[in-house]
């Protein structure tokens, strides 16, 4: 009988808990704080000046935009190896990983207790001994009233969203930043090569020269105008030498290499970009510019801890309960006391000297802080995009002159060579038109790099380098 009685009372003990566990798993709660809304900026109807119509550049993946065969295997390796994109990878495993903490709040924890001792206790003229064990499991659950685990919960997700967005925003700029720096190497080369091959017609220059002053056709001081001219080209090749092999260190350290050489593709001349660079309507820019979508998202975060702020000014219930059993001996569980504790706690703010008061303003400023930095992102935003734009235009039109420059100078020099040989003038005049013509040709290469590497630009500040087709959810 006293068998079927503890059966029949752990049976109904255990379903007493079940039902409460239930009841108290949805509460329901009145989210404190303001709800988030997207800042509303203004923006142009219209990028300045004439700027090509059709779709974005900015939608087309990088490696179709970027034909090079080597500089597309750099961008792969530096997408692979860059320390500052794994560094910002771990930065989304680190938000990931807080936020199944704080989504853990939102259940109930269940804990396991195991509890036996063995006291024996000894006297002049007896010895007696106790035994007590219990096995017990022990859950707890604070009803979330006012919303603070759930704005917590709100703030972690985006949280996480913002640092994913980060992630996108050193992937795009270490695309463009590859693509740079390997346009300026491939301009280096094609300098270099210009450089040895003005040093190798100065020295035969010289050579000629110095036949000549042997048999009394030019002064020495035309020799010696010429050697200075050779010296003087020497040190350009030095010069451009140098920054070649610092521009190759550059482009390892951004693909996670240690200093080597770097694979060469096609050269300068030869690098293909869009006739037209479009960069669709400036309202899309904001929904395409990850560091924007960032800042967004944190400015989201805080808003959703103002609520968590607000909530902590108001009382708080905490729910606990107990299940299990308890004997004086181990080995008699079967006929051991069953046993159900329920308790809740109420915890609730009387007087603190304005302290949680003053922890909603410290949260509203945070947020006020964090709009002005949006807008600010959103105004640099849109620089960017006009300086790219003003750029790409003007270093067209720059190399087109430096050309028409190099096109002078060609034929000024062709008719001074063609004077100087029939006397008519020094050979001083000839070295200067030597010297335009060369400085031109470095000015050409120069013009052309730089328009590309506005392209670059340009593509990096429209938030191109990367697609959600290509990337995906880091969710």
């Amino acid at each position: 009988m006293n068998g079927r009685f503890r059966k029949r009372s752990f049976s109904t003990l255990r379903g007493t808990a079940v039902a409460w566990l239930a009841l108290v798993a949805f509460p329901t709660a009145c989210k404190r704080g303001p709800d988030f809304e997207p800042p509303t900026t203004p923006s142009p109807a219209a990028y300045r000046g004439g700027v090509p119509g059709g779709e974005s550049v900015a939608n087309v993946p990088w490696w179709e935009l970027y034909q090079d065969p080597a500089l597309q295997s750099l961008i792969e390796t530096g997408l692979e190896n860059n320390r500052s994109l794994r560094e910002a990878a771990a930065r989304i495993a680190e938000s990931r990983a807080s936020l199944g903490m704080v989504r853990a709040d939102l259940y109930p924890n269940v804990n396991a207790i195991g509890v036996g001792f063995y006291q024996r206790t000894g006297q002049a003229d007896s010895v007696s001994s106790f035994d007590n064990f219990k096995l017990a499991a022990s859950a707890g659950y604070e009803i979330d009233l006012w919303g603070k685990i759930a704005r917590s919960n709100e703030a972690a997700i985006q949280g996480l969203l913002a640092t994913e967005e980060a992630y996108r925003t050193v992937t795009i700029s270490l695309v463009a930043d590859i693509a740079g720096a390997y346009l300026v190497l491939r301009d280096f080369d094609a300098r270099l090569e210009l450089a040895e091959a003005n040093v190798a017609a100065l020295s035969e220059s010289l050579e000629l020269l110095e036949a000549k002053a042997e048999g009394g056709l030019v002064p020495a001081v035309t020799v010696n105008q010429a050697r200075v001219e050779l010296a003087d080209g020497e040190a350009v090749i030095q010069k451009l030498v140098r920054a070649r092999a610092q521009t190759e260190n550059i482009l390892n350290l951004l693909v996670g290499r240690l200093p080597s050489e770097v694979a060469r593709g096609l050269p300068l001349t030869e690098q293909t970009f869009p006739p037209e660079v479009p960069a669709g309507l400036p309202s899309e820019l904001l929904l395409r510019r990850p560091d924007v979508l960032s800042v967004e998202r944190a400015l989201h975060a805080q808003t959703a801890l103002i609520g968590v702020a607000d909530a902590a000014r108001f009382p708080s219930i905490s729910l606990t309960a107990a299940l299990g059993v308890k004997t004086t001996s181990l080995g008699d569980v079967v006929a051991s006391n069953s046993f159900l504790n329920l308790g809740a706690n109420l915890l609730g703010p009387i007087y603190n000297a304005g302290r949680s008061k003053s922890r909603v303003e410290v949260e509203r400023a945070k947020a006020e802080q964090l709009l002005n930095q949006y807008e600010q992102v959103v105004l640099n935003a849109f620089r960017e995009v006009e300086d790219a734009l003003v750029a790409v235009e003007t270093y067209r039109l720059e190399h087109e002159a430096r050309l028409r420059q190099l096109q002078a100078a060609r034929e000024g020099l062709d008719a001074a060579e063609a004077l100087f040989e029939g006397g008519l003038i020094s050979y001083s005049e000839v070295l200067g038109l030597q010297r335009a013509q060369f400085g031109s040709r470095l000015i050409v290469s120069e013009a052309l790099q730089l328009h590309h590497s506005a392209i670059v630009q340009l593509y990096r500040a429209l938030g191109g380098g990367w697609t959600v087709e290509e990337m995906g959810s880091l969710d």
